[in-house]
């Protein structure tokens, strides 16, 4: 592997790391319901969401709240609950698979709306479910680099939209089951938004260092999930069985150096049952160390990650070693560990 593929960081600390939960809650049984017709037609049972992914319910925003609005709030909160000025934060990294437009940037909005400094860098990270540990892992190197003295990373996804647009779709007389199939991952979304403030762990004692990790590619997978503004397109099975070779290759080469079989939690990006299951299984992991949040959140992309973090960060002790799982489409993986 390259000097890309195993990447340590020498003084950073993560110094907050904060979820906003959408308020509406929408069970998986309502979309049963939508869709009853269209699953008497093809002849597919309900609750599949529910028996087959796991999730039992979703979150959206309420029409007062929009994803960027969110990922301020979460990065407002996490400023406050780590103690650094927003004067003294040199990047701020908004890491959202849902934008509005093209341009500018979300990180535009979300740099103003929590009021930073003109000399902080911001702009967008987008790599699918992957985001916010690449936006973790620009700023650690770039504090350890000696570039900036505080980062935020931000996330806030809305998968409404393209929720409505999925159900109005397979609720068409022409809607065929290998359609639906291919879409069934849409409906296992959801809204919510985190942050984190990273900064250097020399300075903040009482953080939890960020030591390092692994990230590897299988980008000949890049056309096994496609998703845009009115729906995605999945490959279920070749998403499962490339992400995993992809984890357990990852995981095979970080072992020898990281030792992480040996962690106390492992946070996952949170895709469903069969997902979880699977990586749990292939690793060797213990399920009792692997909490999961998409049975009343969903898939909250690249927001799934650390709003799961957040958590679990009250039954997190000091010298805990957790370690951070992500695979995101195209194919890409990356692990980092945080001693708490």
């Amino acid at each position: 592997m390259g000097a890309n593929a195993v990447f340590e960081h020498k003084d950073v600390a993560l110094l907050a790391v904060t979820a906003v939960e959408a308020p509406v809650a929408v069970p998986s049984t309502q979309f049963d319901e939508q869709l009853a017709a269209t699953l008497r037609r093809l002849r597919l049972p309900k609750g599949l969401l529910r028996r087959v992914a796991g999730v039992q319910e979703r979150r959206w925003w309420d029409g007062a709240t929009s994803f960027d609005d969110a990922a301020i709030q979460a990065g407002a909160k996490a400023l406050a609950e780590s103690g650094v000025d927003p004067a003294a934060v040199g990047l701020l990294v908004n890491t959202s698979v849902t934008r509005t437009h093209l341009e500018p940037s979300v990180a535009s909005r979300v740099h103003d709306g929590l009021s930073l400094p003109s000399s902080a860098l911001n702009f967008d990270i987008t790599n699918a479910c992957l985001g916010f540990v690449n936006g973790m892992t620009l700023a650690a190197q770039l504090i350890d680099a000696g570039q900036i003295d505080y980062a935020v990373v931000v996330d806030g996804e809305d998968p409404e939209p393209v929720q409505r647009a999925t159900i109005e779709r397979l609720t068409q007389p022409d809607a065929t089951r290998e359609g639906f199939l291919r879409e069934f991952a849409t409906l296992t979304l959801g809204a919510g938004a985190a942050a984190a403030v990273l900064g250097r762990a020399s300075e903040h004692p009482g953080g939890h260092r960020l030591l390092g990790g692994v990230s590897r590619a299988a980008t000949q997978h890049h056309e096994l999930c496609v998703g845009g503004p009115d729906g995605m397109s999945t490959d279920p099975q070749g998403l499962l069985d490339g992400g995993l070779e992809l984890v357990v290759d990852a995981w095979r080469e970080a072992e020898p150096r990281w030792g992480w079989s040996g962690a106390d939690r492992f946070v996952t990006h949170q895709v469903s049952r069969v997902h979880t299951r699977s990586i749990v299984e292939a690793l060797g992991l213990d399920k009792a160390r692997v909490p999961t949040t998409f049975p009343r959140w969903g898939n909250v992309g690249p927001a799934s990650l650390p709003m799961t973090l957040a958590a679990e960060a009250d039954s997190l002790s000091t010298g805990d070693r957790v370690v951070c799982m992500g695979v995101g489409s195209g194919l890409n993986t990356a692990m980092t560990e945080i001693v708490w």
